[in-house]
């Protein structure tokens, strides 16, 4: 028996089948990769977005010729300015897409392989009933609110009075307080407690409960009057249904200039960067500093979105150190890139405790920090 053989077996036309197969199963492959890479997904991405130094300057936004190339951040006219190091950088985050231009399914997918970035539900972004524009103009107008608290919040720990009004915006649907409240009217007290802003009124409609009618003091055209109000419960907090913005009168000017970015996280940066400046020494040691959270005149620290990418925002800047909202942590732990430390904080003047410790070289173990998983 030949163990082989001169005449041609069938294992040559089974490799030739195999080879077009494969090339059948690379043409399959690449027109897909083109279908996935030209339909719009119903996703939006997120991204690390451009980093600011408080300390330092942007681009001017004004392109006259003899126009500066650079503006400070943050000015503040006619008061003392001392010399600042180091870095105190607030972060943004990009949306890849919208209504108009959704990312392709390989952009998302691209975007799932990548732990600096995010996929979000294009509906969680921009809800079908707010257009792309109304959603720009309600970021930018959250900005400039954020940029005044920030200025509140930096003199009020400063030690600076001022007075502050809390005027009525307009008025909720369905609202307890139509026909005895308007908009324009001034807020002064609840049941004779004294409120300065939004939280202050917050706390006080909440002590009065929602059983008992509230004595709400206000100023209508000049003239103060009492006007009775019961609150109803709204996911656990009494309210009557006014929408409110509290107006500062400050003692002198800051000036914050940064064009093209919206949202309120901004907020805790802002104040850190304007006490820096307010103050003797630098106010982290010429450390390079991080961070983000909405921040309101009391100073309290709130939580903002898109965490994960400020973190690599943060990395990618050369930031060492990290100051995140407590209320975030959870968003935090595990995805802190290596080399970033990050304190956990829930007041500017933690913020503030935490940049001490590293201007004094002291221990920071002790400051609170979210876990590492």
């Amino acid at each position: 028996m030949a163990l082989f053989s001169d005449y041609p077996t069938a294992s040559p036309r089974r490799a030739r089948r195999s080879g077009t197969t494969g090339w059948v199963i690379l043409g399959v492959a690449l027109v897909a990769g083109v279908i996935l890479g030209l339909t719009p997904s119903p996703y939006v991405i997120e991204r690390p977005g451009p980093v600011f130094n408080t300390l330092g300057t942007v681009p001017n936004p004004d392109t006259e010729d003899d126009a500066a190339d650079e503006l400070e951040l943050i000015t503040i006219p006619g008061e003392t300015v001392y010399p600042t190091e180091g870095s105190l950088d607030l972060l943004t985050v990009s949306v890849v897409g919208n209504r108009e231009n959704r990312p392709s399914w390989l952009a998302v997918a691209r975007a799932w392989l990548d732990p600096s970035e995010a996929v979000l539900p294009l509906d969680d972004v921009y809800p079908a009933d707010v257009t792309t524009e109304q959603r720009e103009e309600q970021n930018a107008t959250a900005m400039v609110n954020s940029q005044t608290d920030s200025v509140a919040a930096a003199l009020t720990h400063l030690g600076y009075d001022y007075p502050t009004t809390v005027s009525v915006v307009s008025l909720a649907e369905g609202s307890p307080a139509d026909g005895i409240i308007d908009p324009g009217d001034e807020v002064v007290s609840v049941n004779g407690v004294s409120v300065r802003d939004i939280t202050e009124l917050r706390l006080a409609l909440q002590d009065n409960g929602t059983t008992d009618a509230a004595t709400v003091a206000i100023v209508r055209d000049g003239q103060g009057e009492n006007v009775q109000v019961t609150p109803v419960d709204f996911e656990g907090a009494a309210i009557v249904g006014i929408n409110v913005t509290t107006e500062y009168d400050f003692p002198f000017e800051v000036k914050i200039q940064l064009d093209r970015v919206g949202g309120p996280s901004a907020g805790m940066m802002f104040a850190l960067g304007i006490i820096d400046k307010l103050t003797p020494g630098a106010l982290q040691g010429g450390e390079n500093v991080a961070g983000t959270g909405t921040i309101n005149q009391a100073g309290e620290v709130g939580p903002i979105g898109g965490i994960q990418q400020k973190l690599y925002g943060a990395e990618d800047a050369g930031a060492d150190w990290f100051l995140a909202p407590l209320a975030n942590c959870d968003e935090v732990t595990g995805h802190i890139p290596d080399g970033l430390t990050v304190f956990a904080v829930e007041t500017l003047d933690e913020a503030v405790t935490a940049l001490d410790a590293l201007a004094s070289g002291s221990d920071t173990s002790t400051l609170p920090t979210c876990p590492v998983a």
